[in-house]
């Protein structure tokens, strides 16, 4: 099978500052990849050039089939392309209820009666049923990410990507974000996830891509990556962060 992700020679530059340094990684359908990697390595910068939030200078990105570039193409893929974000970026004025039911009555031209019914099943999936009449603000920061979570899904993507969904959390509050996004691995959804949590990459991944200086320095299964890692400063990175 064609991979549902390709990123070929992928460059990105701010400035004279290369932030992507030729990136070339495949996902395969249904994988669940964690990304690693110092702050600054370019993490963010690579899954927000999936869908095009971030324009790459160079190189090639396919996502199902559709290159990713502006147009007509790009809508295409943001539609099957779920993005949730470390900073929740819900709707203030809108309930929890009508968060969820925005896009695919908006995008995929869906009723508000079925996407009310959508909407409210997703909510219950992600264990906050109870909180579809509330606004965000009268919800906790674990609450509002669950929200973001449900929101992406509600536009039933094929791949879904999380931009370090657990790091404006406070500490008790990251367990059931995490509990949730370890369910969705296990319906078979594509993840790309970007996380300082170690734990979860191990236990979750499928994959784990270590970044540093804009560029993959290795890739491999969770278990080869944390207990025997081939690069030195996979290692050194790995020691400094599990010491604490």
């Amino acid at each position: 099978m064609a991979p549902i992700i390709t990123m070929n020679s992928i460059r990105k530059r701010f400035g004279a500052f290369e932030a992507l340094r030729g990136i070339d990684v495949e996902v395969a359908e249904g994988e669940v990849v964690c990304i690693i990697g110092p702050s600054g390595s370019g993490k963010s910068t690579l899954i927000r050039c999936i869908n095009l939030l971030e324009t790459y200078d160079e190189g090639r990105i396919v996502v199902d089939g559709i290159e990713v570039r502006p147009g007509k193409a790009l809508r295409a893929v943001r539609r099957e392309v779920g993005m949730v974000f470390q900073s929740f970026n819900l709707f203030p004025h809108l309930t929890v209820l009508r968060n969820v039911m925005l896009a695919p009555m908006r995008v995929r031209g869906i009723a508000a009666p079925q996407a009310e019914i959508r909407a409210r099943e997703l909510l219950r999936r992600v264990g906050i049923s109870e909180q579809a009449e509330k606004y965000p603000a009268q919800l906790s920061g674990g609450q509002q990410q669950r929200v973001a979570i449900a929101r992406a899904l509600a536009m039933e993507p094929k791949v879904l990507l999380f931009d370090e969904p657990t790091s404006a959390l406070d500490p008790e509050m990251v367990g059931e974000v995490l509990d949730v996004m370890r369910s969705l691995a296990r319906t078979g959804v594509t993840m790309i996830v970007v996380t300082h949590e170690m734990g979860f990459a191990r236990q979750v991944g499928d994959r784990v891509l270590f970044m540093d200086g804009g560029m993959v320095v290795e890739s491999g299964t969770p278990q080869q990556i944390f207990d025997t890692p081939r690069a030195e400063r996979t290692r050194a990175f790995l020691k400094a962060i599990l010491q604490h």
